[in-house]
């Protein structure tokens, strides 16, 4: 049997330890705190799959996995992020996925590498270097405090779409003249929040420009702004995240430009500082951001022949990550940068970049536990605690995201659909997946779900919104409490 049917079978043949796996624990690898005990549910199912886990025979280990058969496979305790150690178990960091389950309450629950995430932001620092620059973590992606306030310990700045982005990033302790507001619909108060606190705006469209200049004059404070041009480019994307084409809500009419700088000159509060686009997300070729970037320096030269001295050239974010986890070559962001230097530095800009899902998709997990399996006649499903309430993007995108099983086992392969326990049919994780057959009780996870995962979490079918922890210098560590139902029935005291 080669490497690559070994990786392959054992990571789809990830179900747990305690499910009826063929495989002894191996000895932990760095601390798990504990968190507190878990709820009677949780321990009902774990005492479940420890009464299965009885019935295991010895697993064919002597085909180890090799580290060289995937980059997401590697020695216990050695890898950075999410990955299958060589011993079949899924690892975050240096702590055994199942040993953290173990400790955590309740499921499901988020878990971060911090590690992954400080890897993340030092790509982008260095391949900046050498330009003018900075960077703005997109809140949007993940509002999570504690993660946000790593990233401004950094030396990140922030894009925010909403006035109360803005303030959360203020208490993450963030230099809001180093923010930038972005958005087609910005609310006349939160215009006049990013002004008095100095936030780079974005003009996206005539009655924006109308309402940035009347809230400049409210607070009496010059208003820094970029003009959002759409560079009619096709990011080749899902429909739903492409935002730089002509026919999107995003942005002026190119066509009106002239009308946009006439009127900015009206204006003694509107300071015009540079142009901004944004082509859309999960963005897997890197010559789009150079096709994009010499129409936005013809627009550059432009305004500048017009007596503007514009400084910024902000070309928005959306390099993708690999979803699938195949090994496919997804651009750096030092691809990105070296397409479109030259003509960066050639005009003496400062480049702004703005990512969200390349800074902190591939640093998460969701972890499930099962709670069984069940078939319709012509269908299977393993049936999740997790649901489309604490993770959208399949529903509502169809978004692939990689699931596995968090150990390794001999349990019948076979092809099921993900799902959760809310009552919709849209309510699946992850659809036609080859699968070991689980038994309740036993982890699941569905990786890359750092970006737009919790920060699109509701509380449908009161699915109340997990709990978020991070493994942080070798440790286990909650960085946001779970919500509950006293929470949700707070709302309607003394009404």
């Amino acid at each position: 049997m080669d490497v690559g049917t070994i990786a392959r079978g054992m990571m789809a043949c990830s179900s747990s330890h305690a499910s009826g796996c063929p495989m002894q624990r191996p000895a932990p690898l760095g601390r798990v705190q504990p968190i507190v005990k878990p709820s009677s549910a949780v321990l009902k199912l774990q005492r479940r799959s420890r009464r299965s886990a009885a019935l295991c025979v010895q697993a064919t280990v002597a085909e180890r996995l090799e580290v060289s058969a995937s980059p997401y496979i590697h020695e216990p305790g050695k890898g950075l992020g999410f990955y299958t150690g060589t011993d079949g178990y899924l690892y975050v960091d240096n702590l055994r996925i199942d040993d953290i389950r173990a400790q955590v309450p309740d499921s499901p629950f988020y878990l971060y590498s911090k590690n992954r995430i400080t890897a993340n932001y030092k790509a982008y620092a260095a391949a900046l270097e050498g330009l003018e620059h900075f960077v703005g973590y997109a809140v949007k992606a993940n509002n999570n405090l504690p993660i946000m306030r790593h990233l401004q310990s950094l030396g990140s700045g922030a894009v925010l779409v909403s006035g109360n982005e803005l303030r959360a990033a203020e208490a993450a302790g963030f230099d809001t003249t180093r923010t930038i507001f972005n958005g087609n619909g910005k609310l006349p108060e939160e215009l006049r929040l990013a002004i008095e606190k100095g936030a780079l705006i974005n003009v996206d469209s005539e009655f924006d420009l109308e309402n940035i200049a009347e809230a400049a004059k409210a607070v009496d404070k010059a208003a820094r702004v970029l003009i959002r041009i759409n560079p009619d480019v096709d990011p080749q994307v899902h429909a739903y995240v492409s935002t730089g084409l002509a026919n999107s809500k995003f942005g002026i009419r190119n066509s009106h430009l002239q009308w946009f700088l006439d009127r900015v000159r009206q204006e003694p509060l509107l300071e015009l500082a540079g142009v901004h686009s944004h082509l859309g997300s999960t963005i897997t070729k890197v010559d789009i951001f150079r096709d994009a970037a010499r129409i936005m320096i013809r627009f550059v030269e432009k305004i500048r022949e017009e007596g503007f001295d514009i400084k910024y050239l902000n070309i928005g974010g959306g390099l993708g990550i690999d979803y699938h986890r195949r090994g496919d070559k997804i651009p750096s962001p030092a691809d990105l940068v070296n397409t479109v230097r030259d003509l960066v530095a050639d005009l003496g800009l400062t480049m702004i970049l703005e990512p969200g899902r390349s800074m902190i998709g591939n640093a998460s997990a969701l972890v499930n536990t099962v709670t069984g399996v069940k078939t319709n006649g012509n269908k299977n499903f393993i049936v999740i605690d997790g649901s489309m309430s604490a993770l959208l993007r399949p529903s509502l995108y169809d978004a692939y995201q990689h699931i596995e099983l968090t150990a390794p086992c001999n349990g019948k392969q076979d092809t099921f659909d993900i799902v959760g326990p809310v009552c919709e049919s849209a309510d699946f994780l992850g659809k036609e997946r080859e699968l070991a057959t689980p038994k309740a009780g036993d982890g699941l996870v569905v990786h890359d779900a750092g970006a737009y995962c919790m920060a699109m979490a509701s509380t449908y079918n009161l699915k109340m919104r997990p709990a978020e922890y991070w493994v942080s210098d070798g440790e286990l560590k909650q960085i946001r409490k779970g919500e509950t139902l006293q929470d949700h029935l707070r709302y309607f005291e003394g009404l």
